[in-house]
């Protein structure tokens, strides 16, 4: 079976280090295709604390790390979202690319920007500390859920519902997309997949990979497709955090030179 090969694959909100992260079924989906340029277009980390990442987690990482190997051809790049800010200091160790606030690309004759969309996001900018005093509460909800998954994902899309995101991230996107004279403009941060031409301007939504509805997006010669994974029996996180987890986590640390047992604060220092 031939893989498809696309120009760009654009991936968002994987949220490793959340129970609700499809982790698994993200690096199977990358594996499945070929690409020449890859877009991590923010919040691929729930946290900056390592020690929730699962072994799927890691290994979603170690293969990020794989990819950027300049023998493998493959551009990869690390658009920072609200819920990794901070890592663009530690990111070229950790996994050996590079992380930019927004990210602008040239393909068809069109200019093309990756930006992750908390940027149009008023309360997310506003309320920095709320938003993370709420991503912990969050986190340990989920935790409580671990088996009935159903509900976090269900307050997780009333909550974009009820800040009417897809609205303010699509319109803010668009004007900053026409302020630069940018042709299709890309967000993630929503968690809601979408399309729409506006002013002229191309805008998509990547979607994100902790609803079963996981989403990304492609760009080729044919254009740019909203796709959505298929589910396979054996996607299912393990759950297993530290343990199991731990020889990967110090074989990683040992290929980027880092501690084995580090969170992001004790990196960073």
């Amino acid at each position: 079976m031939i893989k498809p090969c696309y120009d760009t694959v654009i991936i968002s909100d994987l949220h490793l280090g959340s129970e609700v992260s499809r982790a698994k079924a993200a690096l199977r989906m990358l594996k499945e295709n070929t690409f020449s340029r890859l877009i991590l277009l923010g919040d691929i980390f729930c946290d900056l604390n390592f020690r929730r990442l699962k072994k799927e987690h890691w290994r979603f990482l170690s293969y990020i790390r794989k990819l950027s190997n300049p023998k493998r051809n493959v551009e990869v790049i690390w658009v920072e979202g609200n819920h990794d800010e901070g890592l663009s200091a530690v990111m070229s160790h950790l996994v050996g690319i590079r992380v930019f606030q927004e990210y602008e690309w040239t393909f068809n004759g069109l200019r093309h920007l990756a930006i992750h969309g908390h940027q149009f996001d008023h309360f997310s900018i506003h309320n920095i500390a709320l938003g993370r005093l709420l991503t912990t509460a969050f986190l340990n909800f989920q935790k409580l859920q671990t088996k009935h998954q159903r509900l976090a994902r269900l307050l997780e899309r009333v909550d974009t519902k009820w800040l009417r995101l897809s609205v303010k991230v699509s319109a803010g996107a668009v004007a900053h997309a026409k302020a630069g004279n940018i042709q299709r403009v890309f967000c993630g941060h929503t968690h809601e997949a979408m399309s729409v031409e506006r002013d002229g301007i191309e805008y998509f939504n990547t979607g994100c990979w902790t609803q079963a509805k996981a989403t990304y997006i492609t760009v080729d010669h044919e254009g740019v497709k909203l796709h959505e994974y298929v589910e396979r029996f054996d996607d299912c996180d393990s759950g297993e955090e530290r343990g199991q987890a731990d020889f990967l986590l110090a074989d990683f640390a040992d290929q980027a030179g880092l501690p084995a047992d580090a969170e992001y604060e004790s990196v960073s220092g």
